[in-house]
């Protein structure tokens, strides 16, 4: 089998010298490609992480320290500035940046540094009754979102704050500084007024808030969706907590959440499409929550989030197996769903909704659920299609189908893929936030029971 993959790469070293004129030996060529594919299993990981975390951090929108929302290496950004910062999206990459210093990119005290400089900006941008913007100008200032989206996010915010509680737990040392950051964290985390957002005391948590436009956006969020632990710090809140009817009322609607299916053999769970009756979600409902909240031994009146979230990977697994709509590429090395650029703009892709994208973040940052499958595809990713790796790790996303891929990044799509592989490695992210003693106090109230064997990571 060896002698048969030389061959083929003397080949294409043939080829490529033949085609570019250049002076690269076949030896030279082979060499190369052999040593891509004997990278072993920690290389590779180390690798994606590398990349990935330095969205965060070579890419960071130099004046706030924060994410930007887009990265195109192209520098077409229809639209859009390219400066725009992303609150949940930051709070993703405040957790890739702790990656980073555990995994020996950066110093402690080069995090710090970006840490504070983080915090300055977020206690002086636009809020809107605690709760920051979906989008923020590098001013401080909002972006909005849509015509009518130009205040409050509380499921960003909630992302964020994700985030900000997990670098909290991270600097425990009695250095000044730290202890410093910590209680600046502390205050921006009080300070949100989660109870606001039910509307005038109603039993639901709504995602937006208006200082023009009030609740004209009218979205509460119930039903099974990525806003799982915007219910969980928002009931967490030492100062501005919600009832625990909030959550059996507005998120599982009265017991509806529970209502699961099958789907390619396996159980939901929960009931993903309370509205459109679609079976199964895309796959950053699996993780968006799940950077810090430990989905492992973790249970409430409706679910295990284990099971939970292992069957949502291998549903999407199993559909780019069995391909059903013979989609050019799909199979047990190429798979996972999730909104993500396409052909057709950004879309939201699943099973049901399948246009033959297939988005890198859907299998890398469900490493913790499907670790040999996950594996499979980062290793035909880096081996097989390094064409679709840039600077930042893989692109966003791509279709072998159409032959088509954009040199692009979204910093939504890239955060969880360092975090979710650390915490397959390590649980880092997971031991972290759940030391919050406030998150353990909320998560008690609302009826949960967790693990305490978060050290399985």
């Amino acid at each position: 089998m060896r002698l048969l993959l030389i061959s083929v790469l003397l080949v294409v070293a043939s080829l490529v010298a033949g085609c570019n004129g250049q002076s690269t030996s076949k030896k030279e060529v082979v060499a190369q490609n052999l040593s891509k594919i004997n990278l072993s299993d920690d290389e590779l990981l180390d690798k994606v992480q590398k990349q990935t975390f330095n969205y965060f951090w070579d890419g960071a929108e130099p004046i706030s320290g924060l994410a930007r929302e887009r990265i195109h290496l192209d520098n077409h950004y229809p639209n859009h500035d390219k400066d725009i910062v992303t609150t949940g999206g930051s709070g993703f990459g405040l957790m890739a940046i702790l990656v980073g210093v555990e995994r020996d990119f950066i110093s402690r005290v080069e995090a710090l540094e970006r840490f504070e400089k983080i915090i300055t900006f977020l206690e002086k941008a636009d809020r809107f009754h605690g709760a920051w913007p979906h989008w923020l100008l590098p001013t401080g200032k909002t972006a909005p979102f849509s015509l009518k989206d130009d205040g409050g996010d509380l499921v960003e915010t909630a992302f964020l704050v994700q985030g900000l509680l997990t670098v909290k737990a991270y600097f425990t040392s009695e250095n000044e500084r730290e202890q410093k950051l910590c209680n600046r964290i502390q205050g921006l985390w009080e300070s949100i007024e989660w109870d606001w957002y039910t509307k005038n005391g109603e039993d639901v948590l709504y995602w937006h808030w208006s200082p023009n436009y009030g609740w004209e956006m009218n979205f509460p969020v119930g039903g099974y969706n990525e806003a799982l632990i915007m219910y969980i710090l928002a009931a967490s809140s030492p100062t501005h907590p919600i009832p625990t009817t909030a959550y059996h009322n507005g998120w599982a609607l009265n017991g509806k959440i529970a209502k699961d299916t099958t789907y390619y053999g396996l159980r939901t769970e929960l009931n993903h499409y309370e509205h459109d009756n679609a079976p199964v979600g895309p796959l950053f409902w699996a993780h968006y929550s799940y950077l810090g909240l430990n989905p492992k031994g973790l249970q409430d009146s409706y679910a295990d989030y284990w099971k939970l979230n292992v069957n949502h990977a291998l549903i999407h697994y199993k559909h780019s197996v069995e391909n059903p709509n013979g989609f050019k590429g799909y199979g047990k090395n190429l798979w996972g769903l999730t909104s993500s650029y396409s052909p057709k703009g950004y879309a939201g892709h699943r099973p049901d909704k399948d246009i033959g994208v297939i988005s890198p973040t859907a299998a890398l940052s469900s490493m913790p659920y499907t670790p040999k499958e996950s594996m499979d595809f980062l290793r035909h990713l880096y081996t097989q299609q390094d064409s679709l790796i840039g600077k930042y790790g893989p692109y966003d996303a791509f279709s072998v189908h159409k032959n088509w891929y954009l040199p692009r990044y979204l910093a939504i799509d890239q955060g969880p893929i360092p975090v979710m592989i650390e915490n397959y490695r390590s649980g880092l992210l997971w031991k972290l936030f759940m030391k919050n003693q406030d998150v353990q106090k909320g998560l008690e109230k609302l009826g949960f029971q967790t693990s305490t064997k978060q050290d399985e990571g």
